[in-house]
């Protein structure tokens, strides 16, 4: 086994980094920690570290975006303190990385609500279109990436934790098991020869880049980019990931637009010939509180249909909705191993779709533990079921000398010791949703607090990573003791800006301590491209402007700096 020990560094000073970085620093304070990082870094090289995305021009009009200067790392110390000399002492026990909510959006199918936008934001995106092409710009990335960026370990395997598909049609999961195992992707639906989405519907509601139209997006500074449509549901190749892949169940992996049940009947819409483009504003205000309001009935055929503006589009059976198991049994299909591991975390206790969690080795000494968080009641926030619950409680039991009860009891017994990190799709702040799931009706759910609460209990916990708000932002869950606290660690989307994903490195500084360093990365795409160029590279760069300049952008969704580029200390429970 290799060594992967990090010597020769300095250390710096997390605490007054963190001062400079809340505060409004200097062009000179940002680049004298900079500089620091890169003195602790094995190599930054392809990572938010070297370079960001940034707009060439500010003040609210559309604008082509550059090379930014890199996010410095910030050193937290809430769980544990940062003692000195750790660089020197350091050794790698695990590197991966993780995507989320990536989106594969199958843009020109009848069973979506993109008139919606101006009421859900998430309803429409100008760059939805390219997000297949674009996602392979992100395989890309980690495949160049030689290893983690502070201790220069090799990539593991890569979590993708849910939403890995838009709207749950077997197109969208075909094209994403594609991209992530490689393959020839066709990104489109319905008439092979031509699109047939909102985006060359001639309505004002949305940018059409191959027409000007009285519309806010162009009246913002948007391109007129004829032929971008045809090059956008064009063939490419992915060449897949190099690195094993792991799977976790997203809402929009479940649920209509993420947000619906599935009702009897919904396969027609999906399947039909008849696409919403456009209702009055009463109806919109109307169909939108309903779908924003847990517990109220949506009506579905004044969603997909009824009155309003209306496209005919060509049928494709390809778009039906995936159930659960069907969703696992493709991952579980031979032809889509890819780089491994069969099934992609999931297996055979999987794949009637009522349990979709597991455990898997992360490395030697570490634990993997997927889970499912959604509920087939539909609306976007999670919660987990109390099966899966005490599935999680009776997994650590089973991995820890020590804990503690439910009564805060220290309990011990004779165990192999475990280290151990969770995935899942959905937040500890997002975990409120607690109708009853189908696949189990009579069962109760628990929120987000209460299984925070189950994983204080277990200080070999480490780690909680998820994310479904599509923002950046990394919360301490202290314990009533220090071995007790845990970080919860939260990535943002591959659809909306700021597109990025993260690597994670877990190392053991020899001192008592452990440091979790999490790291952003981008897809591998120049920051601006020539409109003309239709190449893979072009067309995911242009998918990183869009969606910076999307009508409904949320720039706040990169995290401030202590959300970014971090090492995150704490007790190690095994020292």
């Amino acid at each position: 086994m290799a060594d992967w020990t990090r010597r020769g560094f300095v250390t710096v000073a997390g605490v007054s980094g963190l001062g400079l970085l809340l505060s409004t620093p200097t062009a000179n304070a940002v680049e004298r920690l900079l500089r620091e990082t890169t003195r602790r870094a094995v190599d930054p090289a392809g990572t938010t570290l070297e370079a960001v995305a940034a707009p060439v021009t500010a003040g609210g009009r559309y604008t082509r975006l550059t090379a930014g200067p890199g996010w410095p790392l910030v050193v937290r110390e809430e769980l544990a303190p940062a003692k000195a000399g750790r660089d020197d002492r350091r050794t790698a026990r695990a590197s991966f990385v993780q995507f989320t909510d990536l989106h594969i959006t199958d843009a020109e199918s009848p069973a979506r609500f993109e008139y919606l936008h101006p009421l859900i934001g998430s309803a429409h995106r100008p760059q939805e279109t390219l997000g297949p092409v674009a996602t392979t710009a992100l395989v890309r990335r980690v495949n160049a990436l030689r290893g983690g960026p502070f201790t220069g370990k090799p990539f593991d395997f890569m979590m993708t934790t849910g939403d890995n598909t838009d709207n749950h049609e077997h197109l969208e999961l075909s094209w994403f098991l594609d991209i992530l195992n490689g393959g020839t992707v066709t990104p489109n639906s319905g008439d092979p020869a031509t699109y047939q989405g909102v985006q060359d519907s001639g309505s004002p509601l949305f940018w059409n880049p191959g027409k000007p139209l009285a519309d806010d997006y162009t009246k913002k500074g948007f391109p007129q980019l004829p032929g971008l449509l045809g090059a956008a549901t064009a063939e490419f190749t992915s060449p897949g990931l190099d690195i094993p892949w792991y799977c976790t169940f997203g809402n929009h992996d479940d649920s209509i637009v993420g947000s619906l049940p599935d009702l009897p009947g919904i396969e027609n819409w999906y399947t039909g010939r008849y696409k919403i483009i456009g209702k009055d504003e009463s109806t919109s205000r109307k169909l939108a509180e309903a779908i924003n309001t847990p517990g109220r009935s949506v009506p579905v055929a004044e969603l997909f249909g009824g009155s309003g503006t209306i496209r005919e589009v060509t049928p494709d059976e390809r778009r039906r909705p995936f159930s659960t198991a069907e969703f696992v049994q493709a991952h579980l299909d031979a032809a889509h191993t890819g780089p491994g591991p069969e099934g992609h975390g999931f297996t055979g206790n999987n794949a009637d779709g009522r349990n979709v969690y597991y455990t898997f080795r992360i490395a030697p000494g570490i634990t993997g533990i997927s889970l499912d968080t959604t509920t087939l009641a539909g609306f976007a926030d999670g919660s987990i079921g109390l099966g899966q619950f005490l599935w999680v409680e009776k997994t650590l039991q089973r991995g820890s000398s020590r804990y503690y009860d439910f009564f805060g009891n220290k309990v011990t017994h004779q165990v192999t010791d475990e280290l151990f990190i969770l995935f899942s799709h959905h937040t500890s702040g997002t975990m409120g949703n607690v109708l009853p799931d189908s696949r189990h009706p009579l069962e109760p759910r628990l929120n987000g607090d209460t299984f925070v609460g189950l994983l204080n209990r277990f200080p070999n916990v480490l780690a909680w990573v998820n994310g479904h708000t599509h923002l950046n932002k990394i919360t301490a869950h202290p314990g009533k003791t220090p071995e007790q606290g845990f970080w919860e660690i939260n990535t943002a989307s591959h659809i909306d800006f700021p597109q990025q994903a993260r690597v994670i490195e877990v190392a053991d500084n020899a001192d008592g301590t452990l440091s979790l360093f999490t790291t952003l990365v981008e897809a591998e795409a120049p920051y601006a491209a020539d409109y003309g160029d239709t190449s893979a590279q072009a067309l995911a760069s242009l998918y990183r402007e869009l969606s910076y300049n999307d009508l409904h952008a949320d720039l706040g969704r990169q995290g401030s700096a202590p959300d970014r580029n971090t090492e995150l200390v704490l007790p190690n429970p095994l020292a």
